[in-house]
């Protein structure tokens, strides 16, 4: 009760009550400024986009004048055309979606383990193993390549996929995320109430971690999808033309004496549509397990 409340009458303060309810359940309505500040955005962060669907859809000539084209052509299909034949980009495709389904899946199922472990678990020496995992995050992944492909020419995997997903089956930034989403997300007399009826804990991480960290792993899993399938620096050196991801593959349409700049941007963008189609199919589910999580916490 507040300092007003007292100086109200009696029957004033159920209207008080009502009004107060009301306005808490009102939405707030964005005004032109928002919109505006939103659509200015929206188009800084297309214009990538457009621009190489244009100069796609443009001949190399063309895209040599001054000023250059800043609106569609008609040569959108022949260059995509051009560039799905000279790059291979079937297989590139094939490749790349199994090497970035493996790494997220890999990726996001050790994540959580290990984040679950960090954040609710006891162990000795966890804060020292959790500071020695973030701290990894701190080295360069150039230093890096070269003991990294010593390794694989070892085993033996010269220019296979696996050289490709193997060192990236688990990060240390995904068992951060996954850390400190649980520490807040997931309690800890959940977890004690189900030892208590006797669950293993196969059993607690399968019905109480994992529908805990449900929305956590939607994003993980597209941040890591979304880094598989643009990584470019270990597959170059790991991978050829002959067994190639779709950034090895569109890597070798910028060789020649002249490079056809259209083929190119062709190319990139035949390379940018699944990320774009993943995200209109799943979109609205991961935006949703965000909130989710959000209201949760």
């Amino acid at each position: 009760m507040t300092a007003s409340d007292v100086t109200l009458p009696r029957a004033d303060r159920p209207r008080r009550e009502r009004r107060r309810v009301m306005g808490a359940g009102k939405q707030l309505h964005a005004g032109p400024v928002t919109y505006l500040v939103l659509t200015l955005f929206a188009l800084v962060s297309l214009a990538p986009l457009v621009w190489t669907a244009i100069a796609a859809s443009r001949t190399d000539r063309r895209l040599a004048e001054t000023p250059p084209p800043l609106w569609f052509g008609g040569n959108l299909f022949k260059n995509m055309q051009t560039a799905w034949d000279e790059a291979g980009l079937g297989t590139a495709m094939f490749n790349t979606t199994f090497v970035a389904a493996t790494i997220t899946v890999s990726t996001v199922l050790f994540s959580t383990l290990a984040g679950f472990a960090f954040a609710k678990l006891r162990f000795r020496f966890s804060g020292v193993l959790l500071m020695l995992t973030i701290g990894t995050m701190m080295v360069p992944p150039q230093l890096a390549v070269v003991p990294l492909y010593l390794w694989m020419a070892d085993l033996g995997w010269s220019n296979q996929l696996q050289t490709v997903i193997l060192p990236t089956l688990v990060t240390a930034f995904g068992t951060f995320f996954m850390r400190q989403y649980l520490v807040q997300a997931l309690p800890t007399e959940l977890i004690e109430a189900a030892r208590v009826d006797g669950a293993s804990s196969l059993r607690i991480v399968w019905h109480v971690v994992f529908p805990a960290a449900r929305p956590a792993m939607a994003v993980l899993g597209l941040l890591t999808f979304v880094f598989a399938w643009n990584d470019f620096l270990w597959p170059i050196i790991a991978l050829n033309q002959e067994n190639p991801t779709v950034q090895v593959a569109l890597n070798s349409l910028g060789t020649g004496y002249v490079p056809d700049q259209a083929v190119i941007m062709a190319g990139a963008l035949l390379g940018t549509l699944p990320l774009l189609i993943a995200f209109l199919l799943f979109g609205k589910q991961i935006v949703g397990g965000i909130m989710q999580g959000a209201i949760k916490g």
